[in-house]
């Protein structure tokens, strides 16, 4: 079984979102399905459905949510140095071809959102990184073409939304 690190604070998330499924959707849906099956005929009845289906994917969730947690592999940032880039490192990068400065957290595939900075150990740029130092200059192959950053800056910053 694949361990899936996250830091403390994607798990922490990620437990919140599986007990609001359990304890609030769940029942919920339960709800809106008995209802829709008053109406009669399920054959006809689209409300009956579409609360079927949104049960389905409540249950997919659950079960993928579950599956999540017991493959956790929390790992705490804060309790190591970064003077080259790991899990959990803040990488504020330069990218050479225009100047622009871009900074990135590098974290869990579940916790990623890149809108807010926050990327994936998996992902393309994060495995470029990882092993670096300030003032090293990458190469990074993006789906949007070849990119060339160097790194200004390498800490631990704690995440907030």
């Amino acid at each position: 079984m694949k361990k899936e690190p996250m830091t403390l604070f994607g798990f922490a998330k990620l437990e919140a979102e599986l007990n609001d499924l359990k304890k609030v959707q769940r029942p919920q849906i339960v709800i809106e399905i008995d209802v829709a099956r008053s109406h009669g005929d399920l054959k006809e009845n689209a409300e009956y459905h579409a609360a079927r289906e949104k049960q389905t994917f409540i249950e997919a969730r659950i079960a993928e949510f579950t599956n999540l947690i017991s493959r956790a592999q929390i790992i705490d940032p804060s309790s190591y140095e970064h003077e080259k880039v790991l899990f959990g490192s803040t990488v504020k990068l330069e990218d050479l071809d225009n100047g622009k400065v871009t900074t990135y957290t590098i974290v869990g595939a579940f916790e990623s959102n890149p809108d807010k900075g926050l990327i994936s150990i998996s992902s393309p740029l994060a495995k470029q990184l990882v092993g670096k130092k300030v003032g090293d200059e990458v190469d990074v192959k993006l789906p949007s073409g070849e990119v060339s950053y160097e790194i200004l800056e390498v800490y631990f910053a704690p995440i907030k939304f």
